[in-house]
Parts: C-alpha cells; structure tokens; sequence
C-alpha cells in the first residue's frame, strides 16, 4: 500500500493531532471493517473521501480520512481521535449496510 501524503497533512497530524505516521499504517493493518464513505457534501470529492475507525496496536482509537485511487495507492487527508458523534456515525453506517 502506497500511502500518500503532503507535507502539510502530515504536519497537521504531527502537531494538532499528535499522530504518527506508524499509528496511521497500525489502523489500516488492525481495522476489522470496512471503510464508510463521506456522504456531508463540504467533504465529498472526486473521487470519494472515505474514513475508518481502528485502533493502534497500544488500543488508541483513530479516525483516518482517504481518498483512495486504487487498490494500492491511498491519499492520507487526515487522522485524529474521533469523537462520540463519529463513532455513533460509523457504526450506524455500518449496520446498515451503507458502506
């Protein structure tokens, strides 16, 4: 997997979010499910950003927002602890099956 990132992203991951690129990689090889598309229109692109929920291998729970191009090259648009609301969402969408 070919993750892509500019250096501003990884900036921000660094300094507002204290997140490593390590941790990034760690949710991508621990995540059981699959990934939700953003459907909010101030975030949809083309193609679409889609985010998971997964925890690192210390057990921190971390947002990671993409836009994937292809089966192996992923744009990293960021990561971050997510909040109450964004773990209801996730799972709600998933048990619907809107993912």
């Amino acid at each position: 997997m070919d993750l892509l990132t500019t250096p501003k992203i990884a900036r921000k991951l660094r300094e507002k979010h204290k997140v490593s690129e390590s941790e990034v990689f760690q949710c991508f090889l621990n995540r059981r499910r699959k990934y939700v598309e953003e459907l909010r229109d101030e975030h949809r692109t083309d193609p679409p950003t889609l985010w998971l929920i997964a925890q690192t291998d210390s057990g921190r729970r971390l947002k990671v927002i993409l836009i994937r191009y292809s089966k192996t090259q992923i744009i990293l648009k960021s990561a971050y602890e997510p909040n109450f609301e964004e773990m209801r969402i996730y799972h709600e969408t998933l048990k619907r099956g809107l993912s």
